[in-house]
Formats: structure tokens, C-alpha cells, sequence
């Protein structure tokens, strides 16, 4: 074994100086210093150029410019749609009139008048009348109407007033003028009074919420497929119709049964009636006057032979009713009016699809199920919604769900408020859960935290491999890919 004496196996020993201690010291410490900086540096460059790239690729949860929008909780009362829970429907008994305990005579019915020696003879039975298609009993004698004074014209006697009479005092009033008259004897009265038709009231319907015949054209699709179908028809067209109706009938409930019954959901939760007639005025050469701007006449419900009747059928407890029993009565001439509801809409964008999505008439619809309405994103980062395969749940973590909605709104004058909405707190307070009125703009996006999560959940992938071996060494292997 050759020896070299300036070759040695383990390192020179360091003087253990005062001066040359602390140099190694400053040595180590600048090292660190320096690895230090490096791990600072990296890191920060790391954050920069990932808000480079968020910002560079238009990330719309960092760009959005409507997410900067007031918070619900500081939301002024005025600028929240109303709430329709409070509607309830009014008693039908509301519109028709209480039926009578006794039937009185007025001007428009038709009796039934047998006199035995004036009209009828003795030697011939009373002509019996049924009228077809009528609940009214068989009347007895011959038609005689009650005439607009009220007074029924009989032979040989003057006319006999019966307004406001029942059938048996009719019957006893023309009697008693005939035996004022000394036409007929007591002994020999035989004289028979009975309803043959009832008065009836003309009034003029107009609705507008009646629908043309429709057919449905419909096939079943096939597994995770939607079923397709096709309308043909069903178009609104409006309808007028001139009604009889009986009387003590002659009301606003009668009026809808017989043109259709209720409104139907897309008309006016409302009845109008229109009572009166236009009266112009004429200058004495005969044309008609010129009326001016603004004048009273004009004006509804101001005119003494007009008046304009508004029936609610939908009114919150304890609210007075803006008609009065009088009102609900028919009277000739009257025209009920059902009005077609204009169809109210929001509409969504951003992540919701693009859609314009009408809104209930009676019911409120909040944030969370206009979101569900368009096949939004809630709560739903992991799920899939193609099931072609089988596979409901993805693998993996899933993707964040975007939470923050952002609702344009207009003001009541004109202008436009920007509302936020937390989509995850409106999930468990329902003063966040607000209410979606006509003309709402909805977008969906993701806050800057939930764009982070999902853009490394979908760009990074790190895989990490290690396999124990029985002799005890062991082999890993780390993979990360990244954009």
C-alpha cells in the first residue's frame, strides 16, 4: 500500500478562531438568506403570473362588471318587489246576490192570465203553457207583460199595477178590479194569475282570455332523451257575447258562468264593468261638439250617466273592497270586460342560459327557483347532468357551483339598481332568497375564489405514485402538468 502524505481521507479541520468562526457563521446565514429570497421570489411570481393568466384569458369572475352590486341586506324596502303570499281569493258569494225569499213582479216579466167570461170561457179549460229547456213550472191563461210602468194590461178594466207584488197578491189585485168595476160577481170569479216567463237582463260580455282549439302533437323520447311537442292553435282571440240573464241571476257571478266561468291564469285577476253610455254633446247645428283636453266628461266615473266598476278577485285580509253589493247587480246595457294579462317576463344571462321566462301571476318566485327555473347551477359542482352513461356523480372533487347573482332592476323612476345576491346564504336565510319581479335581468358568475378553485381543480393534475418493495427500499414517482 503506497501512502501519500498529502492526500488525506478526511477533510482539513477548520481553525476554531474567533475571526474565522464567525465568518463561517455569515456564510451559513447568507446562504439561508439567499434560499430564502429565492422561495420568496418563486412564490410571488408564481401569484403574479396566475393573475396574469386569469386576467389575460377575461375571467369574468374577476372582470364582471355588475358584480360590484349593493347587498341585499342593505337593500332599501321601495326597491323590493311585493309579495303576493298575502293575496287570497274573495268568497263567491261576493258576486251574485242573495236569492229571494219570495219572487217579486217588476216591469219585463210575463204572466199567465185566465178570467173566466173575458178571457177564457167557461165551457173551455185554461191554455196550459210549458216553455222548453226552462226550470219554470207549467203556467196557466193567457201572456200579459208587465209593462215598463209597472202595470198589467187586462180587458174591460184599467191596468193593474203589480210592481213590487208577488204572484198571489197580483192575482188578488186583479181581482179586486173587477169586482170594483161590477164586471164579475164574487160568487163567480174564476180567475187564475201565474208566472209564465221571468224579466231578463241584457248585458253585453267581452273577454279576452278565451284561447282558439288547440292540438297537441307529442313523441316520447328515448332514455335521457326530452320528449318533443308541438302546438297548433291555442292562440288568444277575444269573444263577445250578449247574455240573458234571469232575474235575481242578473249578477257578475252569472255572467262569467255562462261566457266560461273565472278568469283563467293569463287574465287579469279582475272583472270591469262598464255602466252607462257616452253622451256627447251637440251644437244646434247638429254635429257633435268638440271636447276639450282634460275634461270631465272624460274622466271615468266622473260623468253622472257613467260609472266604471272595478271587481277584484284576489285581495289581501282586512283590505277594503272597492265595490259594493249594488255594484255586483246587472243592470241593462251593463258591459263585464275581462282583460288579458300582458305577459311578464325576466331573463337570465352570464352562466344561466339566455332566456326570457315569464312570471307567475299569483304566486312569488324568488332568486333560487328563477335559477332552477332555467336549469341553473345550484349546490351542483359534482353532479353530472348527462346520465347517458350511467355515471351521475363525477370523479374527483367536483367543481365549485358559482354563487353570486347579480340582479338589474329598475327604479321606480326610471333608473337601475345592481343587486347582489349570495346564492349560498340565500340557501339558508330567506331575506337573501329575494323576490324576482317583471323586467329583473339575471347573471349568474363565479366569485374570484370559486374561478381559483376550479381553474386549478380542471388545469392542475398531480399524480404521486410510491411503491414498497419487500426488501425495503422504495421507489415514488410525483407527475404534475400544468398549462
Amino acid at each position: 500500500m503506497t501512502y501519500y502524505p498529502h492526500i488525506s481521507s478526511s477533510p482539513a479541520p477548520i481553525p476554531r478562531t474567533r475571526e474565522g468562526s464567525c465568518s463561517w457563521a455569515n456564510m451559513q446565514r447568507n446562504r439561508l438568506s439567499q434560499y430564502g429570497v429565492r422561495r420568496w421570489l418563486a412564490a410571488w411570481s408564481l401569484v403574479a403570473w396566475l393573475l396574469m393568466s386569469v386576467s389575460f384569458c377575461g375571467c369574468a369572475a374577476i372582470t364582471n362588471p355588475v358584480a360590484n352590486g349593493v347587498p341585499v341586506r342593505i337593500l332599501p324596502d321601495e326597491l323590493l318587489a311585493e309579495s303576493k303570499k298575502d293575496l287570497q281569493p274573495i268568497s263567491l258569494s261576493l258576486l251574485r246576490q242573495p236569492p229571494p225569499t219570495s219572487y217579486k213582479l217588476a216591469a219585463g216579466d210575463i204572466l199567465g192570465v185566465y178570467i173566466e167570461g173575458v178571457l177564457g170561457q167557461a165551457d173551455t179549460p185554461p191554455p196550459v203553457n210549458i216553455t222548453e229547456g226552462s226550470d219554470m213550472p207549467p203556467s196557466f191563461g193567457f201572456p200579459m207583460p208587465v209593462r215598463q210602468d209597472g202595470a198589467v194590461p187586462v180587458p174591460l178594466v184599467d191596468p193593474v199595477s203589480v210592481e213590487g207584488l208577488t204572484v198571489p197578491e197580483a192575482e188578488k189585485a186583479i181581482a179586486k178590479a173587477y169586482g170594483d168595476k161590477k164586471i164579475l160577481r164574487p160568487e163567480d170569479r174564476r180567475i187564475l194569475v201565474t208566472l209564465m216567463r221571468p224579466r231578463h237582463t241584457r248585458v253585453l260580455v267581452l273577454r279576452e282570455d278565451s284561447k282558439e282549439r288547440s292540438l297537441k302533437i307529442g313523441s316520447s323520447g328515448m332514455r335521457g332523451l326530452p320528449s318533443t311537442q308541438s302546438v297548433i292553435g291555442g292562440a288568444h282571440s277575444g269573444t263577445g257575447m250578449v247574455v240573458e240573464l234571469a232575474a235575481y241571476e242578473n249578477d257578475v257571478l252569472h255572467a262569467l258562468a255562462e261566457t266560461g266561468g273565472l278568469p283563467g291564469l293569463d287574465a287579469i285577476n279582475e272583472v270591469l264593468v262598464y255602466r252607462g253610455y257616452w253622451d256627447e254633446k251637440v251644437d244646434p247645428k247638429g254635429h257633435a261638439a268638440t271636447l276639450p283636453p282634460n275634461s270631465p266628461s272624460l274622466i271615468p266615473g266622473e260623468k253622472q250617466n257613467q260609472k266604471n266598476i272595478r271587481i277584484p278577485l284576489r285581495t289581501r285580509p282586512g283590505e277594503k273592497l272597492p265595490f259594493t253589493p249594488q255594484d255586483i247587480v246587472l243592470q241593462a246595457g251593463d258591459i263585464v270586460v275581462v282583460r288579458f294579462l300582458e305577459p311578464k317576463f325576466y331573463y337570465t344571462g352570464g352562466l344561466l342560459p339566455a332566456r326570457e321566462v315569464p312570471i307567475p301571476r299569483d304566486t312569488d318566485l324568488t332568486v333560487l327557483e328563477a335559477v332552477l327555473r332555467v336549469s341553473g347551477s345550484v349546490l351542483s359542482g359534482a353532479t353530472s347532468i348527462d346520465n347517458l352513461n350511467g355515471t351521475i356523480v363525477q370523479p374527483g372533487l367536483g367543481n365549485p357551483s358559482p354563487s353570486l347573482l347579480t340582479v338589474l332592476r329598475k327604479t321606480p323612476n326610471n333608473g337601475q339598481v345592481t343587486i347582489r345576491v349570495d346564492l349560498n346564504r340565500a340557501l339558508a336565510d330567506p331575506r337573501e332568497n329575494i323576490l324576482v319581479q317583471a323586467g329583473d335581468v339575471l347573471f349568474l358568475q363565479e366569485t374570484p375564489n370559486e374561478a381559483i378553485a376550479r381553474y386549478f381543480s380542471q388545469v392542475f393534475s398531480l399524480q404521486f405514485v410510491t411503491k414498497i418493495l419487500d426488501s425495503g427500499s422504495a421507489q415514488s414517482t410525483t407527475s404534475l402538468r400544468v398549462p
